[in-house]
C-alpha cells in the first residue's frame, strides 16, 4: 500500500507547526531520507486569530482556513492535520470544503487520555479563551464521563497572556512558572491529567513539570498521523 501524504496547515502559529512537523518526523522510523514521509506544509500564518473570532470580536478566519486546507489538497495531500486547538471550532466547515479526511486532534486526544489512563474521572484544560467559550473539550470528554476543570477567568486571561507571549517568541522561566502555577490550582481541584490544550503550550510545558500526566495533543496528533500515513 503507497504511503500517504501528510498535509499540514499550519502558520497558527509557525512555532507550533515546527513543534508537529518535528514530532511527525521523531516517531517516524527511519534510517534515511527515503524512509520518511512526504509532508506538505502550508505556514498560513495570516489566518484571522480564532479566539478572537468566537468571542465575537475579530474577523471570521474560516474563509482563509477553507482555503489553506484546499491548497493542501491541490498540492497533493491525502489528509490533513491542524496544529491548532482553537481552529478545530471550525473543523466541521473545513472538512465540508475538502474532498480529503481532516483528522480531528480534539477527538484523538480525549480517546489517547480514556486509553492512558482507564479510569479517570477529571481533566485539567489548559487552553485559550477560544476552547474553553467553545467547549470543543468538554463535549468530547462528556462522552467518556470525563469532567473538564477549567481555570477562573483571571487565570484564564493569564494563559491567553501566556499563549501571545510564546507567539512572540519569549519561552522564558518566568512564562513557564506563570503556566505552572495554573496548572497546579487544576490539580488541586481534583485533575487526574492535564491537557496541554493550546498548540503553543507544549512548546514550554514537558512531561514531568506537572505531578499528573501530562497530555499533548499535538503528540498524539503527530503519533496518528504517521499510523494514518504508513
Amino acid at each position: 500500500m503507497p504511503e500517504k501524504i501528510i498535509g499540514i496547515l499550519g502558520g497558527m502559529g509557525p512555532e507550533a507547526t515546527i513543534d508537529l512537523f518535528y514530532k511527525i518526523i521523531k516517531f517516524t522510523p527511519a534510517e534515511k531520507d527515503q524512509e520518511h514521509l512526504r509532508i506538505i506544509i502550508d505556514n498560513n500564518p495570516k489566518i484571522p486569530d480564532r479566539t478572537a473570532a468566537i468571542l465575537g470580536k475579530g474577523e471570521d478566519p474560516l474563509l482563509a482556513l477553507q482555503e489553506t486546507a484546499q491548497n493542501l489538497e491541490k498540492a497533493g495531500a491525502d489528509f490533513i492535520v491542524i496544529p491548532c486547538n482553537t481552529a478545530h471550532y471550525f473543523l466541521s466547515s473545513i472538512q465540508e470544503s475538502v474532498n480529503i479526511p481532516v483528522l480531528n486532534m480534539i477527538e484523538e486526544t480525549t480517546k489517547e487520555t480514556k486509553k492512558r489512563i482507564p479510569q479517570i474521572k477529571k481533566v485539567g484544560l489548559l487552553a485559550s479563551i477560544g476552547v474553553y467559550k467553545s467547549e470543543i473539550y468538554h463535549q468530547h470528554f462528556k462522552k467518556f464521563n470525563i469532567e473538564v476543570i477549567s481555570p477562573e477567568e483571571k487565570d484564564k486571561e493569564e494563559i491567553m497572556k501566556v499563549i501571545y507571549t510564546i507567539k512572540a517568541g519569549n519561552l522564558s522561566k518566568r512564562v513557564k512558572k506563570n503556566i505552572l502555577k495554573i496548572a497546579q490550582k487544576l490539580i488541586d481541584k481534583g485533575a487526574e491529567a492535564i491537557i496541554a490544550g493550546c498548540t503553543e503550550i507544549p512548546l514550554i510545558l514537558k512531561e514531568g513539570d506537572v505531578s499528573v500526566p501530562l497530555i499533548d495533543p499535538t503528540q498524539i496528533l503527530a503519533r496518528i498521523a504517521v499510523q494514518k500515513a504508513r
